[in-house]
């Protein structure tokens, strides 16, 4: 189970209405790692003024393990784009990127086939 979901929260779940605010908490405290980096990333693209920010830094098993379970999650991914108003983008076990709406391009380079191809690591092979 990836998610420490309060009794509150699976009541909310149960009525078929979850707060995106709600949500996203959970998400914040049962993958802190993942969150943290999700956020950081987010602080700087907004302070680089760059198209998107990525993550190059191979992680611990511990937070790839966070980062592959948020980024799996179709309902994770879009409540914190809508949150940040940013796109997510993800490579391999460790390369999450942020893209600002509006940038495309950049958006469809980062997720090509060719760019998966090319951040291929042998020291990752088995994230």
């Amino acid at each position: 189970m990836s998610l420490k979901v309060s009794p509150e929260l699976l009541a909310e779940a149960q009525t078929g209405t979850v707060a995106d605010d709600d949500f996203l908490d959970c998400v914040a405290s049962s993958l802190p790692d993942a969150w943290k980096l999700v956020e950081s990333l987010v602080d700087e693209l907004e302070a680089s003024g760059a198209e998107f920010a990525d993550n190059r830094t191979v992680l611990t098993d511990e937070v790839a393990g966070q980062v592959l379970r948020m980024m799996a999650s179709n309902a994770m991914r879009s409540a914190i784009e809508r949150k940040h108003g940013v796109r997510l983008a993800f490579q391999n076990c460790h390369r999450v990127a942020v893209f600002k709406a509006g940038t495309e391009q950049s958006y469809e380079r980062f997720t090509s086939s060719a760019a998966q191809l090319l951040n291929q690591n042998p020291e990752l092979v088995n994230c």
